[in-house]
């Protein structure tokens, strides 16, 4: 239940303090998790600044000595560690602290657990798929380096790497490595390289280390900063049997950072030896396309066609010509076989003819109706009778019937 209170009758100061006090004290006594940021003894007594890892979050603690003594080994500056302590107001002042009562250090095993729960629920958000990582550049005008100050992984990178390419362009970035500053310093150097125009891709480089001495790079707000940036990045923390959760995030791993400089910048000896080698293959296959086209165009032009082609056309027109002397013959040959059968038709058609019978002494006789008399049982006494001769006719009456079947 809250104050009572109004503009005409407000609570004192000190009643408000003495309030938050009390609900403070009311919290019990609880286990709080962070990392040391900073760490001050002053007489019997140690002042601590936990630092939430993944929020920008701390609070203040206040640890007697003989509680931070106890505790083996005794914490400095970056460790992660649990704290049994009791929420404390300080009333006159109106500042919150937590008082230690046990302090311990985050086990190894412990560690590793919350770093897996971690690795999984970024899998399952898809923050590691393969889809979404992205392909270096063939050869970067400009790469970003993120990396400690003055350390060996700096050198590496930029030495192999000019090196390899001497016209590449480095734009450093020298943060924190480790420790409690590490994950914002290096957060924000790869929002200012993201954003930077001329830098083609990103490289986060830190040597060799202890779990807890990596632990900056699987923090998750620098995990999700690396899946959200534009820029292709390339991991190459530690060595090779070193896996932050950044190796899983990262659009390339680099098992050091030597490693990281040969896989975004390529060798100009590696490229010029190249070159030459796809010259002459280029060479060969040219060379080798044209010889075949001269040997073809020789063949083309020893052929008899192209090599007399007044010998061609002379036999071309000896073939024609023979062609057309033969047709000739043929023709002529049908049309003479033609012509006999022809003769040979008419002569018989002539032989057949009733008018070559009629010529040697016939006639026809036709009868009232203008049929065929062929016996005179047919005709009957008085029927105007026509006889056909050869060139003429004539017209007779029948009289009577006589039998001429006498001798001649």
């Amino acid at each position: 239940m809250g104050m009572e209170s109004t503009p005409e009758a407000p609570q004192p100061v000190r009643v408000v303090m003495q309030a938050v006090g009390g609900w403070i004290g009311r919290l019990g006594r609880i286990w709080v998790e962070g990392q040391i940021a900073e760490l001050n003894r002053r007489g019997g007594t140690a002042f601590i600044t936990l630092r939430d890892p993944v929020a920008n979050v701390s609070a203040r603690v206040v640890c007697p000595m003989r509680v931070l003594q106890a505790t083996t080994p005794v914490p400095e500056p970056g460790a992660r560690v649990v704290i049994h302590a009791k929420p404390d107001f300080y009333v006159a002042r109106g500042t919150f602290s937590l008082l230690a009562l046990e302090i311990r250090h985050v086990g190894l095993g412990e560690l590793l657990a919350r770093l897996e729960q971690l690795r999984k629920t970024l899998a399952a958000e898809g923050v590691f798929d393969e889809a979404r990582k992205r392909a270096l550049p063939f050869l970067p005008g400009t790469v970003g380096l993120i990396c400690g100050r003055d350390s060996a992984a700096e050198r590496d990178v930029l030495e192999n790497g000019r090196r390899r390419w001497p016209a590449v362009r480095f734009e450093v970035r020298e943060v924190a490595v480790q420790g409690d500053r590490a994950v914002g310093e290096v957060t924000e150097a790869l929002k200012e390289l993201d954003g930077h125009p001329g830098v083609d891709v990103i490289i986060i480089a830190r040597g060799g280390g202890s779990l807890e001495d990596l632990l900056p790079f699987s923090d998750e707000a620098m995990v999700r900063a690396v899946a959200a940036a534009g820029t292709p990045v390339v991991s190459a923390i530690g060595h090779e049997q070193d896996t932050p959760l950044l190796d899983f995030v990262a659009d390339v791993r680099a098992s050091t950072p030597t490693d990281a400089a040969k896989k975004t910048i390529p060798d100009v000896g590696e490229q010029l030896e190249l070159i030459r080698g796809l010259r002459h293959r280029a060479r060969r296959v040219i060379e080798g396309g044209i010889a075949r086209e001269l040997s073809w165009l020789e063949g083309m032009r020893s052929r008899p066609v192209l090599a007399n082609p007044v010998q061609e056309m002379d036999r071309l027109t000896e073939q024609v010509t023979g062609l057309r002397d033969r047709a000739r013959r043929c023709v002529t040959v049908s049309l003479d076989r033609a012509g006999d059968d022809l003769r040979h038709t008419r002569a018989r058609l002539h032989a057949l003819s009733p008018a070559t019978t009629l010529a040697r002494g016939y006639a026809i006789v036709q009868g009232p109706d203008g049929g065929v008399v062929r016996s005179a049982d047919e005709v009957s006494q008085g029927d105007e009778l026509r006889l056909r001769f050869a060139e003429d006719s004539l017209t007779a009456v029948a009289g009577e019937k006589t039998d001429d079947t006498g001798d001649e």
